[in-house]
Parts: structure tokens; C-alpha cells; sequence
């Protein structure tokens, strides 16, 4: 039996002091040393064996906080944790209370092929693993065959059709071996709601941007592109996901989807939910109102859907608590989730072939505040998010 806590961290904006990341935007020498400071006390709060972290715009800053916290963690160690000459040494409390370390564990960063000059910048994400990799991790962004959406015609004649070529930030895409059993970890960062708007040649900005001039038709349509652009990426990553599942690989998902659970960019990368029984619903090919599908193929249709359906560490946290709430952003008045950890069912005790179960699930928000209150605009030095983190348990060696 192996246990092992994965987490999500988005760091909002992690960069070097004095370098200008957004028009106008940048660290001074302070508060990027505060930043820092808070981001390597949260991480060795944490404690997490994976972390997958989102908004790096380089990989030598998130070494910095890593090594930071490391050396927090060990003099905490020496601290608190007795040593073999200590008859007590062996409690279980002092195994809970040290620090694992990061030390030997490896990084996988991917940066973002958007990224542009000072000012422009468009920050990757990154994978922290102290059980390193299987091979080399892949990251998935520039698509070799642009994924065309063709929409249906209603009535005939052509009804457009969408047409994605890169996404807007990498997926990374890592195989972890814990306990004997390899998993294949995502690490995403979707598509914002921030509204998208094109710059006519020639124009310094664009049209909608002009808040003195306000177009309210023209900024939903920005909110249109944002919305199709990350349900295309979710998709994207559900064909990636099926893939792994097809192959009999356990998979977990984490990130920032920046939507939550029951939206339909989250719905696409977990999957559908099996329907309560096909033998009630009317068949695909039906010539009569009383022609359903059979018994056999109800069972054989809900374990397809199923197989590759994969479950929220949140809600299967909630199922076992009594907490009724619980959120990663604040922001207007609206708390929301929209940082996910998605597992198949390999991790779902409900699941009679399970090869371990979530056990717990944490998640460190106490940060976080309204964005309409006085105390918010000094998060942007620590994050805007909550982090996540799974507790699992495998029960065996079955290897993905």
C-alpha cells in the first residue's frame, strides 16, 4: 500500500523582480522577494509529492521558490522531528509532521510558444514530482492537424464552422511511477472568460477595448471567443485523456480550467455521466416508438461511457464529508471552484476494479479575498487562487 497527496498551484504570474511581464506590470526587488516568500510557505505547507503549477513564465524563478522551500522545510525538520536517540522518535505524529523534501525531485516546465517580448508575455506551467518521471514529458500545444468544428446545418446549407490551431497555454503532459503504478498526470491552464478581441491591422487597440466608447454587443462576442476557444482546448484534452484511458493507463487532470465543475469545458474533459438506464431511452435507429436498446446493451453502453468518465477529487470529497462548500477563487462576490483535480476511476472505491481511493482532500483558500475588498489588490503578490490537493491511497502494483 502506497499513499501520495497531488496538488494544483497556480502561482499567478511568477516572474523575476523588475522584469515586465504585462503592459505596465512587474515585480519591484520587495515584492518579488515577498511573493517568494509566501509562495515557498505555502509549498511547504503543502507538502505534496506531485504539484503541477500554472502561470510560470520561466523555470529558473519557480527552481528559486523550490530551493527556498526547501531549506525552510529542513530547518523545520530539525527543528521538530527527533532524532533515532529519541525513544519516541517513531510516533506517528512526527512522520506527519516532516517535511518530505524536494531535493530529488525533478521539473518539467513548458513554456508557452505565445510567449512574447517584455510586456507581452504569456506565462507555461510546470509539473514538480518526487518520484520523477517515467520519459520524457510532453507538451501539447501547436497542434499538428488544426482541429476543425464543423457546425451542424440546420436546415441545410453550410452552418460555419470553428477552427482551432494552437492552444492558448500548453497542456504537460507527465507519466509518474508511485507505488509501482504508473500514472499519467495532465497539468492544464484553459482559455480565461476574459473577453477576446482582435486589433484591426493599423489599429493600436481594438474597437471593444475602448471602455469610453463601451460595445456591449461587440465585448459578448469577445466572450464568445474565449468561451469556444476553451471548450476546444478542453476537447483537446479529452481526446489526450481517452488516449491514456485506451490503453489502460490510470490518469488524473489538474489545473486551472477557469470554469467549474458543471460547465461545459469541465464536462468535456471529465466525460459524459452514464444515463440511469438505456434500456428506458428510445434506440439511435428506432422505425418504432417502442424499439429501445436491450438490457445487455444498456450494461454494455453504460460501461463504455464510463470506462473513459473520469471523477472530481472535490465532489468525491464532498460525498464523504459534510462540507458543503468549497472554493478556489473570490472574486465580485462569487466563490467559485475552477482550479479541478479529475481522476478516473481507477482512484473511485465505488469502481469494483479500483486500484486505490482518494481518502481526503485539501484545500488552502484562507488568502484569498473578495476582489471587491479593500485587502485584495495586495494578493497579486501571493495568488489569486486556491491550491488544491489530493490524498490517495493504491492498494496495489498494477502497473499503467
Amino acid at each position: 500500500m502506497t499513499r501520495f497527496t497531488i496538488a494544483s498551484f497556480n502561482v499567478k504570474n511568477l516572474i523575476g523582480a523588475d522584469q515586465e511581464y504585462y503592459r505596465f506590470q512587474h515585480y519591484t526587488e520587495e515584492e518579488y522577494a515577498w511573493k517568494k516568500d509566501w509562495l515557498a510557505d505555502q509549498l511547504l505547507t503543502m507538502d505534496a509529492d506531485i504539484v503541477g503549477f500554472q502561470e510560470v513564465f520561466d523555470d529558473e524563478t519557480l527552481r528559486e521558490v523550490i530551493e527556498e522551500t526547501d531549506q525552510r522545510g529542513m530547518a523545520a525538520n530539525e527543528a521538530t522531528i527527533p532524532d533515532a536517540s529519541k525513544r519516541y522518535h517513531r510516533k506517528a505524529i512526527f512522520r506527519k509532521l516532516a517535511f518530505g523534501g524536494y531535493e530529488q525531485a525533478m521539473l518539467a516546465f513548458a513554456p508557452n510558444i505565445n510567449d512574447g517580448a517584455p510586456g507581452e508575455r504569456r506565462p507555461g506551467l510546470a509539473v514538480l514530482s518526487r518520484y520523477g518521471f517515467t520519459e520524457d514529458p510532453q507538451v501539447i500545444q501547436l497542434l499538428d492537424k488544426p482541429v476543425e468544428i464543423p457546425m451542424s446545418a440546420l436546415g441545410g446549407g453550410d452552418a460555419g464552422h470553428f477552427r482551432l490551431e494552437r492552444l492558448s497555454r500548453p497542456i504537460l503532459k507527465v507519466r509518474i511511477a508511485v507505488g509501482g503504478t504508473v500514472i499519467t498526470v495532465f497539468n492544464c491552464h484553459l482559455k480565461s472568460k476574459l473577453g477576446e478581441y482582435p486589433r484591426p491591422e493599423g489599429a493600436e487597440f481594438a474597437p471593444e477595448a475602448v471602455l469610453t466608447s463601451y460595445d456591449p454587443v461587440g465585448r459578448a462576442m469577445g466572450s464568445l471567443r474565449a468561451a469556444l476557444r476553451r471548450m476546444a482546448e478542453a476537447w483537446v484534452l479529452r481526446r489526450e485523456i481517452v488516449a491514456e484511458l485506451d490503453k489502460g493507463h490510470p490518469v488524473m487532470v489538474l489545473g486551472d480550467f477557469n470554469d467549474g465543475e458543471h460547465a461545459a469545458s469541465s464536462e468535456i474533459i471529465a466525460g459524459e455521466v452514464p444515463f440511469k438506464n438505456y434500456s428506458w431511452m428510445l434506440r439511435h435507429d428506432a422505425k418504432h416508438p417502442n424499439q429501445r436498446y436491450t438490457p445487455k446493451e444498456n450494461r454494455e453502453i453504460t460501461e463504455a461511457v464510463d470506462r473513459v468518465r473520469l471523477r472530481s477529487a472535490e465532489k468525491m470529497f464532498i460525498r464523504k464529508s459534510l462540507r458543503d462548500m468549497v472554493y478556489t477563487s473570490a472574486f465580485g462576490g462569487v466563490y467559485e471552484s475552477i482550479d479541478q483535480i479529475f481522476m478516473s476511476r481507477h482512484f473511485d472505491n465505488a469502481y469494483a476494479n479500483a486500484i486505490g481511493e482518494m481518502e481526503y482532500f485539501s484545500v488552502f483558500n484562507d488568502h484569498l479575498t473578495d476582489g471587491s475588498h479593500p485587502e485584495a489588490p495586495y494578493n497579486k503578490l501571493a495568488s489569486d487562487h486556491g491550491q488544491i490537493m489530493a490524498h490517495v491511497r493504491l492498494d496495489n502494483g498494477q502497473k499503467g
